[in-house]
């Protein structure tokens, strides 16, 4: 249909007119106006011509021009179907060779009296078709009132426009639906973040206290397993000597911990000791070349001090080094008064006092440390920057095999998903997303869980565990070389999830692993998974690495620090 900006003329039609419902009510229109047009400059060049010379032949052929014109202009403005369009176009086409015929023997071969029948034949049968086209084709037809192009066109058209309009509601409506899901969701996270808030401040409260009763402290509990395996505490004084013990056993850790807080209440000042590995290795930490203890409980069993002694340099038995290494950056590292070096920084810094900052994290961090068994891997839950909660699963060799991928909003959150992964890892099959004949893993059947390796648009491999809800609840962390390389670690880590201990590290946790020398060593890593300390050097045992921690421990919160 025209517009106003229709070069063709529509625009005008429709401005001094009124809307046309087709192009040929706009084209007839101006084809009645030419053919009027023609009409009277026939006329005007009849009135100023002498008889007999070809002038006057001109005027006679735009004068007999005009009547078929006029004739299509008023035909094809009528709602025809395409014959009678075509019929009228065809007969203004014979009339106008009739005119062009006349124009070519006139004056000379034109007969006065009578004319030329032939050429006002073809003239006469050009009107007649175009007579036709306006008379007995609508007669003949079906009536018809639009134009059936144009029917067809605007009723796809209208169609599409009902289903995009369809599509545009259903979206609307999703996006509303999505909406008030958001906003139920932001509403249950701001509670939580306020539940958070008052969990952080209460959480504060009580590392203030624990710190101030670390400094005032000479003793610290030990939560253990006895020889018949039921979870106990005591409490053991620095010197060694058990000032309290539990007397009994309990049938779940949890009910030990409820015991021993009981306690705790009565004796402020008295740091906690977790002790994840089995008691008699423990005890071994204090002489690994004594004799084994013949009974876990036995009183006189001296087990090495790992709580913090008290911030007193004078007691303290070790050094802080701060020097600038061969490339200019700054480090520091603890020297034992026998001239061993028990730890270091790990990696060098930019500046003395960004070495100075990350030593005065270390002495914050280090007493209260707790161990974190991997044999041979290990969850960790902590919380990153940006305050959310993540966990990791880490291998003894101290590579990151596979974490969270997203944060929670709560550290039980993120438990829920560890264990979401430890209980389906074990089972789940292996898919290939992108090649659907490639033959994976094939799972047991019971997990809830399907592990997809892909290529990133980096071109390196990666996997994912996506859980049959289409929820993804652990992926690689890192891409590897090759596909055969994350097939290799999907098979770790559903070898070692199912089984992997588990720590929620408070503000920082002792790791204690084996490197790929089959040498033991330590590190110390803050919450956020930044490595405050590690051994600098491994160790033969296990236990001699213990040791070593032990030593930090003890002397690192009270060692002066000497630059060098």
């Amino acid at each position: 249909m025209p517009t106003d900006d229709d070069p063709g003329g529509g625009g005008l039609y429709r401005r001094r007119i009124g809307t046309p419902t087709t192009d040929d009510e706009v084209n007839g229109y101006w084809l009645f106006g030419f053919g009027v047009l023609l009409g009277l400059a026939g006329v005007a060049v009849f009135l100023l011509t002498e008889s007999g010379t070809v002038a006057r032949g001109l005027g006679y052929a735009l004068a007999a021009l005009a009547p078929p014109f006029v004739m299509l202009g008023a035909v094809i403005r009528f709602p025809l179907r395409r014959t009678g369009t075509y019929l009228g176009y065809l007969g203004t086409a014979v009339s106008v060779l009739g005119v062009v015929w006349f124009v070519n023997i006139f004056p000379d071969g034109w007969f006065t009296a009578s004319g030329d029948p032939t050429v006002i034949t073809v003239y006469g049968v050009g009107l007649l078709l175009v007579g036709l086209a306006g008379t007995v084709v609508p007669l003949l037809s079906d009536p018809v009132y639009e134009d059936y192009d144009r029917m067809r066109n605007e009723a796809a058209a209208a169609t599409a426009t009902a289903e995009e309009a369809g599509e545009e509601l259903a979206a609307t409506r999703d996006e509303l639906a999505s909406t008030e899901a958001d906003l139920d969701a932001a509403r249950e996270e701001l509670a939580a973040t306020e539940s958070e808030l008052e969990t952080a401040r209460e959480d504060r409260a009580a590392a203030e206290a624990a710190a101030a009763a670390l400094r005032e402290s000479k003793a610290r509990f030990e939560l253990f397993e006895d020889a018949s395996g039921k979870p106990r505490w005591r409490l053991r004084h620095r010197n060694g000597n058990v000032i309290a013990t539990s007397g009994q056993g309990y049938s779940s850790r949890g009910k030990a911990q409820q015991g021993l807080h009981s306690v705790r209440r009565n004796a402020l000042g008295a740091g906690l000791l977790r002790i994840e590995t089995a008691v008699e290795e423990a005890e071994a930490v204090a002489d690994d070349d004594g004799p084994e203890p013949t009974d876990a409980t036995d009183p006189d069993v001296a087990i090495p001090d790992v709580t913090a002694p008290d911030e007193d340099a004078a007691e303290s038995d070790a050094t802080f080094e701060l020097y600038a290494d061969a490339a200019d950056e700054w480090r520091f590292r603890l020297r034992h008064d026998n001239g061993n070096v028990v730890g270091d920084s790990g990696e060098g810094y930019a500046s003395k006092s960004n070495a100075k900052r990350a030593l005065s994290r270390l002495r914050d961090h280090v007493a209260a440390a707790d161990y974190l068994r991997i044999d041979p891997a290990a969850f960790e839950v902590f919380r990153d920057a940006a305050g959310e909660y993540r966990w990791r699963l880490v291998h003894e060799n101290g590579n990151v095999l596979a974490d969270s991928g997203e944060g929670y909003a709560s550290r039980s959150k993120a438990r829920q998903g560890l264990d979401s992964v430890r209980s389906n890892a074990g089972g789940a099959g292996l898919e290939y997303p992108d090649d659907e004949e490639a033959n994976g893993r094939s799972g047991d059947g019971e997990s809830k869980a399907t592990f997809e390796v892909y290529e990133d648009r980096g071109g390196e491999w990666r996997w994912r565990l996506v859980h049959d809800n289409g929820n993804i609840i652990a992926d690689s962390g890192e891409g590897y070389a090759s596909e055969s390389n994350a097939t290799d670690a999907v098979e770790r880590v559903a070898e070692y999830a199912p089984d992997a201990g588990a720590l929620a590290a408070g503000s920082a946790a002792f790791e204690i692993y084996e490197d790929a020398a089959e040498e033991w060593r330590w590190r110390l890593r803050h919450r956020n998974g930044n490595v405050l300390a590690d051994s600098g050097e491994g160790y033969a045992s296990r236990s001699n690495a213990v040791e070593a921690v032990t030593k930090v421990k003890a002397g690192a919160p009270g060692a002066e620090t000497v630059e060098q």
